[in-house]
């Protein structure tokens, strides 16, 4: 398929999908962090906790995106959803609790008892 219109609000889209995925998640993260659970579990313990909700919201909005692939002008449209939410659920649930601890694991630390 061409890269039209139609798949660039498709890109759009899925610009909004993933920065709501990752908000949530690190949401959950700092809920857990509040709660006292410590760094590491709190990491993936969001991330296990969040992955049903946001596989789910992915496979409807892919599945939705189906009925669409056989109509000419949003086609396009169809495509970047289904790949690109497919792609991007993954990635949301391994690369950002990734980058997440890579980027702050210092500031939770234990101190050091030397």
């Amino acid at each position: 398929a061409q890269y039209t219109a139609t798949s660039m609000i498709g890109m759009i889209a899925l610009a909004g999908i993933i920065v709501r995925n990752s908000i949530l998640l690190v949401d959950f993260i700092h809920l857990q962090l509040r709660e006292g659970v410590p760094f590491k579990q709190a990491i993936v313990h969001s991330a296990v906790t969040r992955a049903q909700p946001i596989l789910l919201t992915g496979l409807a909005a892919m599945l939705g995106a189906f009925f669409i692939l056989d109509d000419p002008i949003f086609n396009g449209l169809a495509i970047s959803l289904i790949f690109g939410i497919g792609v991007s659920t993954l990635l949301t649930l391994v690369l950002i609790p990734t980058l997440y601890y890579a980027a702050y694991r210092r500031r939770h630390a234990p101190p050091s008892s030397t």
